[in-house]
């Protein structure tokens, strides 16, 4: 069975061979390796021609710069294998993951099969797991697949699995989109049974200053709308195809609006703005949700109250609050 890696690449110079060795030397050896050099400015697209000189398995595709949508979908269109994988070019991986994953796809015929990851900082520490690995190798259906999700327990991330290629002729990623794998491996939980997931960690996430990949989310930007917009989608999503998790679903939403409230700029709530208008509204609307639903901790139900009652105050205060501490 052939795999084929898809690797978005822009501006990592400093990263990018360790990643492409890293697939190079994968014990499964029928692969192709299909690195899309997305409009890199630094050395990035020498380095792949010379990578892709010396082993037959990596293709070069070079286009202008369009996003790691745009790169991902580029590689998907040039893909010849039955199963694809992406890896971004931030990233390593361990040399026998897509070995694992291969057998455990191939054994349970399954669609999709997924890893685990753990995550490094740029300094090399270690940070928290972000998804906690199952004891032993299992299968989850695609409802309780997405019921971990809509609790934040689930990872949603194409790095971690292998995946059907027929499932991308359903759709591809969206571009111009933030939280892109979110929306789009939902949309395939819909047409497949179940996943597979094994409890080895085979892939290493690494957070690097200035990745284009993935950013920690220390200012605000239109990600925090796009996890609002997700969670409308999920909701619509439920109520169509998986009822039973409503509950679930509703506290997504308000968790996902707990975020944006928590990170736009204060100088930025201003009822001029429809989406913040609509963000507070629904807040508002949903008290009855905010004390009652059983999966918001304590911590969430607090601050989604009081950020629906005075959102405006709450944060100032909050704001005066930080400074005063960091001058102690």
């Amino acid at each position: 069975m052939k795999i084929s890696i898809i690797i978005p690449v822009y501006n990592t110079e400093e990263l990018i061979e360790k990643c492409i060795r890293s697939c190079v030397s994968q014990t499964y050896r029928d692969i192709e390796i299909i690195a899309v050099d997305d409009g890199s400015t630094d050395s990035s697209p020498a380095i792949l021609d010379r990578l892709a000189g010396g082993d037959p398995r990596i293709r070069v595709i070079h286009q202008a710069n369009a996003g790691s949508s745009a790169a991902r979908n580029a590689g998907i269109r040039e893909a010849g294998g039955e199963y694809l994988g992406f890896v971004d070019a931030d990233d390593y991986i361990e040399p026998d993951m897509y070995e694992k994953l291969v057998r455990m796809a191939a054994s349970r015929h399954l669609d999709v099969v997924q890893i685990c990851r753990d995550e490094v900082a740029a300094d090399g520490s270690a940070l928290p797991m972000v998804v906690t690995p199952p004891a032993t190798e299992t299968e989850v259906s695609s409802g309780e697949f997405l019921k971990e999700l809509l609790l934040h327990r689930g990872d949603c991330s194409f790095d971690t699995k292998l995946i059907r290629r027929e499932l991308f002729d359903i759709a591809l990623f969206p571009e111009g989109e933030l939280n892109e794998d979110f929306r789009l491996f939902t949309e395939f939980l819909g047409h497949i049974d179940a996943v597979g997931i094994l409890p080895d960690i085979g892939y290493h996430v690494y957070y690097r200053p200035g990745s284009n990949t993935r950013t920690l989310r220390t200012e605000f930007s239109r990600v925090y709308r796009d996890i609002v917009v997700n969670a409308d989608r999920m909701e619509a999503l439920v109520a169509d195809k998986y009822p039973e998790l409503a509950v679930y679903a509703r506290r997504f939403a308000l968790v996902q609006r707990l975020d944006y409230m928590l990170h736009i700029p204060v100088g930025m709530m201003r009822d001029s703005d429809p989406f913040y208008r609509d963000v507070k509204r629904y807040l508002r609307s949903h008290k009855t949700d905010i004390a009652d639903n059983p999966y918001l901790n304590d911590d969430q139900r607090r601050k989604l109250k009081l950020l629906s009652a005075a959102p405006r105050m709450v944060r100032r205060v909050h704001g005066l609050t930080m400074k005063l501490r960091g001058l102690s």
